[in-house]
């Protein structure tokens, strides 16, 4: 993947993931994120790279393990399709918290 002038490195991209701010030196970067083609993939991908850790965890949950896993499987859907359908309005937030126009 190549890297845009801008990009953040791995613990801002992380932050990122996780709903901070970025600092306005890394602007371009979120724009291109937000607006290009392909950013509901992206928004998917950072949104499974979170919940997986956190869905996994069921699974060390006491009692049967089809129980956590049935768990983290209804949190793992859940927490998609909810994204998918208020994708348009994650997108709008993070470029107004950024100081962007929306699209």
């Amino acid at each position: 993947m190549t890297r845009l002038p801008g990009d953040p490195g791995p613990l801002r991209r992380v932050r990122y993931a996780l709903g901070f701010r970025l600092p306005d030196e890394h602007r371009d970067w979120v724009r291109h994120d937000l607006t290009d083609a392909g950013w509901r993939g992206r928004l998917l991908r950072r949104h499974l790279a979170v919940m997986l850790p956190v869905c996994l965890a069921f699974l060390l949950l006491p009692g049967a393990w089809w129980i956590g896993a049935a768990a983290g499987l209804l949190a793992l859907l859940t927490s998609t399709v909810t994204m998918l359908i208020s994708a348009d309005d994650v997108r709008r937030s993070r470029l107004r918290r950024h100081g962007l126009p929306p699209p």
